[in-house]
């Protein structure tokens, strides 16, 4: 989730999802983008190694909620399209997976358009995560799935760029998707080391959202009356080893990266 206050496309702007983008190694950034990258780099050299996991993460749990008969998905931050992405990973073990992209960015919405145009079981839409009901509420969106059958909300690396309590946000989400929906979320997390989190936030100030790094108690209270898939919330290599990865596992960084999957009653 990425935009000027204007809504305007600026690369002289630090924007999140190209810092995303450098950050795994992409092309699609700005000279903006870098700057601001190797100035977060310099406090949290390992985020390299942290944005690779929250790939095969994503990866292994959209594996799992195929496998458990999950065949709609809501990705809402979706960030710039890469290799392995939601739609991807899911129509491989169900051709018939059904699924929805949000982002309010303007350079992420056009990017996977231009990609997905093709992809007959994919929507892009523009929404905002502060504004959960006019996501759920989209035309777009409700007539590509049925939310009267379960639905997985994927948040990855997302809620953290959400300034206020993200509680009600996720509540309401969840709340509009069937029993059986799955919710998804990866967040950073401020246990581990706190001393870097002001410079990081100081950063991201400068850039097209603001960045809120969370205590993990913060992290879990996300899942309340939710039903949490072993093996809870964990840091992101440590969730689901044993299911097999389109890339390698990533090892070796602090546990500031935590992410759970969790079922809906």
């Amino acid at each position: 989730m990425a935009v000027t206050e204007s809504g305007s496309f600026d690369p002289n702007i630090p924007n999140v999802a190209r810092m995303y983008d450098y950050f795994l190694g992409g092309k699609d950034n700005f000279p903006a983008d870098r700057a601001a990258g190797d100035q977060v780099l310099k406090i949290v050299p390992h985020i390299p190694v942290g944005v690779r996991e929250n790939r095969a993460f994503l990866g292994r749990a959209v594996r799992f909620l195929a496998a458990n008969g999950i065949r709609q998905f809501l990705d809402i931050g979706a960030g710039l399209p890469t290799q392995q992405n939601v739609h991807q990973v899911a129509e491989s073990a169900a051709p018939s997976a059904r699924t929805v992209y949000v982002d309010n960015d303007p350079q992420v919405l056009a990017h996977a358009r231009a990609l997905l145009s093709d992809s007959p079981n994919v929507r892009v839409l523009q929404g905002d995560l502060r504004n959960p009901r006019e996501i759920i509420d989209h035309p777009e969106l409700r007539g590509h799935l049925d939310l009267g059958r379960p639905v997985a909300l994927l948040l990855l690396a997302i809620v953290h760029f959400v300034r206020a309590d993200p509680k009600p946000i996720v509540e309401e989400l969840m709340a509009s998707l069937a029993p059986g929906s799955y919710l998804v979320l990866s967040h950073v997390c401020s246990d581990i080391q706190p001393e870097a989190v002001p410079g990081v936030e100081k950063i991201y100030q400068g850039a097209s959202a603001g960045f809120t790094a969370r205590p993990s108690s913060e992290i879990i209270s996300l899942f309340d009356a939710l039903e949490l898939v072993e093996p809870g919330v964990v840091n992101l290599p440590e969730w689901r080893t044993d299911l097999v990865d389109f890339a390698p596992a990533f090892e070796g960084s602090p546990p500031y990266f935590l992410c759970g999957v969790a079922r809906k009653p």
